[in-house]
């Protein structure tokens, strides 16, 4: 065997445990799944909702009856002061922070001309201003960690743009500013900053779409399929890891091979 030949060793099943997790919108959705499997690798989980208290409160008990660590964490994102009271409360009971996920996202659609200024600020506020708030309370922990991860959640939407969703496409856009900015800010500590990118995912926000939006779609997908949240939880899970240590700035497209 060539001195250059390296051995690939076994993958570790808890390749976080140790490790503090943030999971904004954790109650429902991509989040309820990103929550559930940073957990299963063995990191303590820090679930945050802003009112769906039982949801948040039964991925907590489910995580928890796998033999690992969790706590519900309210707070409406677009608030400073509630992130800045959640932020407190993870870090009395979970400690430092080594992974935040900024996943916590709303929709208001409508036409541009329709779209009232309400509708675009509220938007603007969760997605992105949420993103920032949640960054701001926990990127000193994030920038001294000896594995620190950023991790934001945004959409194939904010790459292409979508009919009805001018508010929605400029929030998800801006995170991929957001992230290779932070990345560039990060990188001197050795701590990483990257973003998701998924298609159309099963959720409640996707139910919410006419069945014949919904097909229009789905027949621009090469892979004919709309992604399960369980798609999008293994390219967390990867940023997450050790396995991404060299890897920061980057927006990842997990959308069944929709152009944009």
């Amino acid at each position: 065997m060539s001195e250059t030949t390296q051995r690939l060793e076994p993958l570790d099943p808890r390749p976080l445990a140790g490790r503090t997790c943030v999971v904004t919108g954790g109650s429902r959705g991509i989040g309820r799944s990103i929550a559930f499997e940073l957990a299963r690798c063995g990191g303590e989980v820090a679930v945050n909702y802003r009112s769906s208290d039982a949801e948040a409160r039964a991925v907590v008990d489910r995580i928890e009856e796998s033999g690992e660590t969790a706590m519900a964490a309210q707070g409406d994102v677009s608030d400073p002061t509630q992130v800045g009271r959640m932020a407190e409360e993870v870090h009395d009971e979970l400690g430092s922070v080594d992974v935040l996920v900024n996943n916590a996202g709303i929709t208001i659609d409508r036409k541009f001309e329709e779209m009232t200024h309400e509708d675009w600020q509220q938007v603007i506020d969760v997605n992105l201003g949420g993103t920032f708030n949640c960054t701001k309370a926990f990127f000193e922990d994030i920038r001294s960690a000896e594995h620190g991860r950023l991790i934001n959640i945004s959409s194939v939407v904010g790459q292409q743009g979508n009919y009805g969703q001018a508010n929605y496409a400029t929030s998800k856009g801006g995170l991929f500013a957001f992230t290779r900015t932070l990345a560039l800010e990060l990188a001197g500590d050795g701590s990483t900053a990257n973003c998701v990118a998924p298609g159309f995912v099963k959720t409640d926000m996707l139910e919410k779409v006419p069945e014949r939006v919904q097909e229009r779609i789905r027949s621009k997908i090469p892979l004919d399929r709309f992604a399960e949240p369980e798609d999008i939880v293994g390219m967390v899970r990867f940023l997450a890891s050790d396995h991404a240590s060299y890897m920061t700035g980057q927006v990842l497209g997990v959308n069944g091979g929709l152009e944009w």
